[in-house]
């Protein structure tokens, strides 16, 4: 088995539900069209989604993500990947005093099961009534639980003194734990986790401008989301300048230095009309691209899991371009999509996104 796979699920059984037995000579059929989810009710972004025994659970930002109340961290769980249901608020933001200091946005959580404990990260600030969006201490916070589905005490945060988003863990071979973010940029540090207090200071190692990026990282940089292979550290993260697409860095060291792993996205949608604002805002709007043929907007900040197959999978949400006319009211929000994930030429690689009917065989 892969390295990367510790981690990722407490369990590795698959399970034959959507992933019916084939006709032929018994071999399995795990069929899928994106959007998974196709329902208002459940709309999220940023999806991360873990395997616990035979079921699979997924958290991420709920909507509304810009304005208005953030209702907290939804937990969905699913049977067979493909009929998902709500289970329980994580935190329900509701239920949470005025004076909580991380009872804002609740953007991007994820959760890893690392030394037989599952661990929630959850990035927020205080809402007050300067700052009704809590955007100005906005950073990352740790919980932590015996059971996937919680209940979730808080170890420590935040995290780092200044605003950081999109809070990933990853545990190395040797059993040392890290922490990658985002935030005008991608930081790491070291993190003990039983306190939840970093060794060392968070650092921030790549930003979007740097004078070694290409061009289509230059609008801004976010999501990380690390594995290892072969002695080899991979992170994925997303960027947001020609569209939302996921880059891949690599390095030696949990630490670094990292380097792009692939001149060019390993995945995403590219739209020029998308955010274009914010392009010629930027100083960016002149990069030349051609459109992806996809019907989306948006497809990033992915995690990784295991998938029906047993093998590794790429989740993230798939938003589809509001330019199509006479979109359902669920299209009209971001909504999960996945895909298998490949190892291809020493690199990792993603199909897609996809927005007709996949089959697996395995």
């Amino acid at each position: 088995m892969l390295t990367m796979l510790v981690g990722l699920s407490a369990c590795t059984q698959s399970k034959k539900t959507a992933a019916s037995v084939g006709a032929a000579g018994g071999r399995h059929k795990f069929s899928y069209t994106n959007p998974i989810t196709r329902d208002t009710a459940i709309s999220m972004r940023d999806h991360f989604i873990i395997k616990v025994g035979r079921q699979w659970f997924c958290t991420g930002t709920s909507m509304p993500v810009w304005s208005g109340p953030n209702p907290g961290v939804r937990l969905l769980v699913s049977d067979d990947l493909i009929h998902w249901r709500q289970h329980s608020w994580l935190i329900d933001g509701k239920k949470l005093p005025a004076n909580c200091p991380y009872n804002g946005r609740f953007w991007a959580p994820e959760i890893h099961y690392i030394q037989k404990k599952f661990w929630l990260t959850v990035n927020s600030g205080q809402v007050t009534a300067e700052d009704p969006k809590g955007m100005k201490t906005h950073s990352v916070w740790l919980f932590s639980s015996d059971k996937v589905t919680g209940p979730y005490k808080l170890v420590n945060g935040p995290l780092t003194p200044h605003y950081n988003n999109d809070a990933t863990l990853f545990e190395d071979e040797d059993g040392q734990t890290y922490l990658y973010c985002s935030g005008n940029g991608l930081w790491q540090a070291k993190i003990d986790l039983p306190t939840g207090k970093l060794v060392g200071e968070v650092q921030q190692f790549r930003g979007a401008k740097d004078a070694n990026n290409p061009g289509w990282m230059v609008g801004g940089i976010e999501g990380p989301f690390v594995l290892k292979r072969d002695g080899t550290y991979f992170m994925f993260f997303s960027t947001w300048t020609r569209g939302y697409e996921v880059g891949l860095l690599r390095s030696k060291s949990p630490l670094g230095p990292w380097e792009l792993a692939a001149p060019e996205p390993i995945f995403g949608t590219r739209k020029r009309e998308y955010r274009a604002e914010m392009a010629r805002n930027g100083g960016y709007s002149n990069l030349q691209f051609t459109d992806t043929p996809d019907p989306y907007q948006e497809t990033g900040h992915n995690a990784i899991f295991e998938g029906p197959d047993g093998q590794l999978w790429s989740s993230c949400h798939y938003f589809f371009d509001q330019r199509i006319p006479g979109l359902a009211d669920w299209q009209k929000v971001p909504q999960m999509g996945f895909e298998p994930l490949h190892f291809r030429n020493g690199i990792f690689a993603i199909d897609g996104p996809t927005w007709t009917e996949q089959t697996v065989r395995y």
